[in-house]
């Protein structure tokens, strides 16, 4: 299965770019996943394992390095679906 999460973290700065944002950015990038970074928050997806474990990380690491609030939104990719999953 393939997942896909959207992220954001704050607190903003427009001054520059804060340590909890660097922080995600090199924990989705270490994972491996495919990074679109946008104005308003960050997509990465790839297989569900090292998708989840990424999230688990970010949420981690970035609360570290200064996160005040997290948020995020998974989705499982269309068709992305095992074979043989769901049924019975």
């Amino acid at each position: 299965m393939r997942l896909k999460v959207e992220f954001t973290t704050e607190p903003f700065e427009l001054d520059g770019f804060p340590e909890h944002a660097r922080t995600a950015r090199r924990v989705v990038d270490e994972a491996g996943l495919s990074v679109d970074v946008g104005p308003f928050g960050t997509t990465a997806e790839g297989e569900a394992e090292p998708t989840l474990s990424a999230i688990d990380r970010l949420v981690r690491e970035t609360l570290a390095h200064g996160a005040t609030r997290i948020s995020l939104q998974v989705s499982v990719l269309e068709g992305a679906e095992d074979e043989g999953e769901g049924a019975g």
